[in-house]
C-alpha cells in the first residue's frame, strides 16, 4: 500500500502565537529571550559572525537582529551580547519578546551603509 509523503508532513500554523514552549526551544519554559534594541545598533556585525544562527544584518537597514531564539546556545550568545559596542542587545523576559518587537518603529531608522534618506520638498 502506498502511503502519501505529505501525511508525515507537520504543517505549522503561521497565526499561532508563541509561547516560549515550542518543540525547538525543549518544550520547557524558555525564560530568557534575546533582543536587539535596533534603535541603538551601529551595524557593526560582531553578533551576526559570534552567533551565526541567531542573529542577521537587515539589509534595508544595516542593524542586527535576532532571527532564532534557539540559534546558538547560551554560552555563544553571551559572547555575542559581550562583544557589542554599543550594548543593544539584552536578555528579556519570553513575553516581553513580542512586545518590544512591535515597540520598534524601523520607519525612523536612518539606513547604515547606504545613501541618507533626502527630503525632497
Amino acid at each position: 500500500m502506498e502511503t502519501n509523503s505529505l501525511d508525515n508532513i507537520n504543517i505549522v500554523d503561521e497565526t499561532k502565537e508563541l509561547t516560549g514552549y515550542e518543540p525547538v526551544l525543549g518544550g520547557e519554559l524558555t525564560e530568557k529571550a534575546v533582543w536587539v534594541d535596533e534603535s541603538r545598533c551601529i551595524g557593526c556585525r560582531y553578533c551576526a559572525h559570534v552567533a551565526t544562527n541567531t542573529f542577521m544584518i537587515d539589509e534595508d537597514y544595516g542593524r542586527s537582529r535576532a532571527i532564532r531564539q534557539d540559534g546558538d546556545n547560551f554560552e555563544t550568545l553571551q559572547e555575542a551580547i559581550d562583544t557589542c559596542p554599543v550594548d543593544c542587545i539584552h536578555w528579556v523576559k519570553f513575553e516581553n519578546l513580542s512586545d518590544l518587537e512591535n515597540s520598534l518603529d524601523r520607519d525612523m531608522f536612518q539606513s547604515l551603509g547606504k545613501l541618507p534618506r533626502i527630503n525632497k520638498h
